[in-house]
């Protein structure tokens, strides 16, 4: 496959805010002047509040339970795909990249862990699969993570920065010649953990968080957890945000939208102060859910000042640059060539990482 040009993928991802699987169909071409892509069909299919129950508990279950339910969930995904297929006709793709659920990313201890297995997602959706990105790079010392970069670096490369607002907040950028990326901070696995406290699954466009007040404390208390993050550690994780986040969120005596509010103002000091900044004004490409959150995007402009324009894309790749990026990881992979930067991750080398079933 290393001489094709041209390249049909589903790509697959789930994210840690847990509003679904993302399944996008992309098409890629490689061109004298670079890769070229188009997002041909894309849909998130929500989970139940079964999977959302087991994805959410899965690292509490025993090994034998964790098995299988990772089968489970690969032959889950494995179907999705099919009925995905079948319901746009599409007849034919080269195979599936399926990033998984992450259920354990702990790489100073060099495990990652995302559940889906590969051999059950082969198996019932009938395509040659490319997944477990991370998990070659931990062993090369790196954080597994973040990913998306290399897509960033080839595919978006008119931008100054790719900002990824999902359940955590990373950014990537260009630095002195190389690509740099980290994750900043928790964004939707905060904003919709308090939603869930006022009965709904988010605050859609940051409505309850603009009503409410800034907390004094409650901002100090959250800049001091994240000024502890090691700079050569740039990977965050549900594990960190249960330990260190949550505690701050639950603090009953503080009324919820002014929790909201201030968990906000938060993020977007924190994304403000991440950029590299230039005697210009920088292009910041803001993709993922938090990009449909007015007033996190509001709050951003503010403190971006007029040093940078906040750039929010057609709404196909506002939500599903991450499964269009996979999918391009995917190619990758199958080309042997490099999805994986040492530059961002840290590891010892750059490497083409991923596991092939089926091909």
């Amino acid at each position: 496959m290393n001489s094709k040009q041209k390249y049909k993928v589903l790509g697959l991802m789930s994210g840690t805010s847990l509003d679904g699987v993302d399944v996008a169909c992309c098409t890629f071409q490689q061109k004298n002047s670079g890769w070229q892509f188009k997002i041909e069909k894309a849909v998130t299919i929500p989970y139940t509040a079964s999977w959302i129950s087991k994805l959410s508990s899965a690292h509490a279950l025993t090994a034998e339970k964790l098995l299988a339910l990772h089968v489970d969930y690969g032959t889950y995904l494995g179907e999705r795909c099919k009925k995905f297929m079948q319901f746009y006709a599409i007849r034919q793709v080269d195979f599936i990249a399926s990033h998984g659920h992450t259920i354990f990313h702990q790489p100073e201890k060099k495990f990652t862990f995302q559940l889906g297995d590969l051999h059950a997602l082969h198996v019932a959706s009938g395509k040659p699969v490319a997944g477990d990105f991370r998990s070659l790079d931990v062993a090369l010392g790196g954080q597994g993570a973040p990913l998306v970069p290399l897509g960033d670096q080839v595919l978006f490369k008119d931008y100054d920065v790719c900002l990824n607002l999902g359940g955590i907040a990373n950014i990537s950028q260009q630095v002195k010649g190389k690509r740099t990326a980290s994750d900043v901070c928790f964004v939707n696995m905060g904003l919709n953990y308090l939603a869930a406290k006022a009965g709904k699954s988010l605050d859609k466009d940051g409505k309850m968080a603009s009503d409410g007040q800034l907390n004094a404390k409650m901002l100090n208390d959250l800049s001091k957890v994240y000024s502890k993050i090691s700079s050569d550690k740039p990977s965050l994780a549900r594990e960190f945000f249960e330990q260190k986040i949550q505690p701050i969120l639950d603090r009953e005596e503080i009324s919820l939208h002014d929790r909201l509010h201030t968990f906000t103002e938060s993020v977007a000091i924190s994304l403000a102060s991440s950029f590299q900044y230039s005697k210009n004004r920088i292009t910041v490409l803001c993709t993922g859910g938090g990009a449909f959150n007015a007033y996190l995007i509001y709050r951003m402009i503010e403190h971006c000042g007029n040093r940078a324009d906040l750039i929010i894309p057609e709404p196909d790749v506002v939500k599903f640059k991450e499964a269009l990026v996979f999918a391009f990881l995917g190619i990758m992979r199958v080309r042997n060539e490099v999805n994986c930067l040492k530059s961002v991750t840290r590891a010892s080398r750059d490497s083409s990482s991923g596991v092939l079933i089926g091909f």
